[in-house]
């Protein structure tokens, strides 16, 4: 049987068809509606047609969304398209494509797409990140998706940073309410706040590093705190799951000395002598979150 994913996105909707094997079939994007819940239902369903058509037969359908469904009212919550929250997404859509239809949010997808044909194909225990302009994370046990009583398992950049340096406290407000999250910190907005705070310049994330590359100590100044930091976060993520991979997607996923910089400082903060889990990039980047959507029929 074909495995239907649809990506749910704030500017388009891509849907992709994979066979059994995880061969991509078909894929095809579309424009998402603007603040336009029913407009927007009516587009996922379109595009599920037509992947249906262009395959000449029904699949399994996995939906990948920016938040996630509530426990309590099976309600759509936390979704930056804003006109999705509170709206009960997964029965219109049941409902309307007499089907059923499995929904996680996209770092859960992310996270399950790499832990099953992705970099961490060969693990048993993925911690999945999204860092773009915020952050989000996802953990995958035996390629299935670890949701939680509360379906938060992953929401690791809501916790505060951890061994705060007295200039770090109390931290950037978060729009949770809290001050000092991971997010506040380890977000693209974050590493810009911090070199502004530090250097009084704006500079993005990108012109960043590619200026670090290039020896300007200011710019290296700033990924230094920004590794460090990272690795305080990872680390306490390694010593409570310690996953055998962690892969690090998102925009600030692409600084590639991250790779080397963040596991060679997260020793200082895991509780053990030896740290064997992995920081890698992922394959599918920015297609893992459709992938991920189809292979939830098999989480």
């Amino acid at each position: 049987m074909i495995k239907i994913g649809i990506d749910l996105g704030g500017t388009k909707i891509e849907g992709i068809v994979l066979s059994e094997a995880g061969d991509e079939l078909f894929r095809h994007r579309v424009a998402t509606p603007q603040d336009d819940y029913k407009a927007t239902l009516k587009s996922i369903i379109d595009l599920i047609g037509r992947l249906e058509n262009d395959s000449g037969e029904k699949g399994s359908i996995g939906i990948c969304t920016p938040g996630a469904l509530s426990p309590a009212t099976g309600l759509l919550r936390n979704s930056n398209s804003v006109c999705m929250n509170g709206k009960p997404v997964l029965d219109d859509l049941q409902n309307s494509l007499d089907q059923e239809i499995r929904i996680a949010n996209d770092a859960n997808c992310f996270a399950l797409s790499e832990a099953t044909d992705g970099v961490a194909k060969d693990a048993s225990v993925v911690f999945g990140v999204i860092i773009g302009t915020g952050t989000g994370a996802g953990i995958v046990i035996d390629k299935k998706v670890l949701l939680g009583s509360n379906a938060i398992a992953g929401e690791w950049g809501h916790n505060p940073l951890p061994w705060p340096e007295d200039f770090e406290l109390p931290g950037p407000e978060c729009y949770c309410g809290k001050h000092g999250c991971i997010e506040t910190w380890l977000s693209g907005p974050g590493i810009v706040r911090d070199h502004e705070l530090h250097n009084n310049a704006f500079i993005d994330a990108e012109t960043l590093d590619n200026k670090a590359r290039f020896g300007d100590e200011e710019a290296n100044e700033t990924l230094q705190r920004y590794e460090d930091r990272m690795a305080r976060s990872l680390a306490h993520v390694i010593n409570i799951l310690d996953p055998d991979v962690i892969v690090l997607g998102g925009g600030m996923g692409n600084i590639k000395r991250l790779y080397e910089n963040v596991p060679e400082k997260w020793g200082e903060y895991v509780f053990s002598d030896v740290v064997n889990t992995k920081l890698l990039a992922p394959v599918y980047g920015d297609s893992s979150g459709v992938r991920g959507a189809a292979w939830l029929w098999n989480s």
